[in-house]
């Protein structure tokens, strides 16, 4: 997978109106990463797609959105464990409906499942896990790429993790799962590389302030933690026009 200077990305700063007229869905749009995404996205001037399991969740960023004057959001409540293809598929015609278009896709929502050694893996929490980060994310791309094409410069942005291209013990079903979504991207990246105008790039979060990082390290000091909002450069610019010309690129996003 690619690679590029940091700088471009770490310390990116878009005009105000830079995603302004664009449509972009974000995936785990209730809290952590994507919530600060779906929020800086609507900033940037662009009409947010907020999907989520938690419709509670989902209507609060909904109300944060609409309190700061930014474009009204809409809800599309979803659980990627149980959801479909047909699903997926109603939803681009939806968005094709109302839009016209989609812009950028940012596939954001996982799950950690159980950090074990793979001797002692569930296989219910196995198959859950790669249900959710790579079969979910796969199905959800696939649907939404026809509409993507009718963008001028469409963007997918799958969400890994250290743990997927970096092998460590211990991380069962979660790391594989990010193993797995770096080289859909990176393949993908390289089919569409000729005869498509939407760009798949792939982005490792780092360490950071959210409820699956507490989880995975529950003895950790979140204050010495990464916010979301502090890692969002790296997100704009991959939705913005900077990095039209980039595909089949991982971007850490801090290092």
């Amino acid at each position: 997978m690619k690679t590029i200077d940091p700088t471009l990305h770490r310390q990116f700063s878009p005009a105000a109106d830079a995603l302004a007229g664009r449509v972009i869905l974000v995936t785990g749009a209730g809290s952590g990463i994507g919530r600060d995404a779906a929020l800086c996205a609507a900033a940037h001037g662009a009409q947010v797609i907020l999907a989520g399991r938690t419709v509670a969740r989902l209507e609060a960023v909904y109300d944060q959105i609409v309190a700061a004057g930014d474009a009204e959001p809409m809800l599309y409540p979803v659980d990627l464990e149980g959801a479909s293809s047909d699903d997926y598929q109603q939803l681009a015609a939806l968005i094709e409906q109302h839009y016209g278009k989609l812009d950028g896709l940012l596939l954001n929502a996982a799950i950690l499942g159980t950090r074990t050694p793979f001797s002692h893996h569930r296989s219910d929490v196995w198959e859950r896990v790669m249900k959710v980060n790579v079969s979910a994310q796969f199905m959800l791309a696939q649907a939404l790429l026809p509409v993507l094409e009718l963008a001028e410069a469409g963007s997918i942005i799958f969400t890994s993790s250290t743990v997927g291209h970096v092998a460590k013990p211990f991380w069962g079903a979660y790391g594989v799962s990010k193993f797995a979504l770096e080289g859909l991207a990176a393949s993908w990246a390289q089919e569409l590389a000729e005869v498509s105008r939407v760009r798949i790039n792939t982005i490792n979060p780092g360490a950071t302030r959210t409820d699956m990082r507490a989880q995975a390290y529950p003895a950790e000091d979140p204050t010495e933690l990464a916010s979301p909002a502090q890692i969002m450069p790296s997100y704009l610019y991959l939705l913005c026009d900077a990095s039209r010309q980039l595909s089949g690129a991982r971007l850490d996003a801090q290092g």
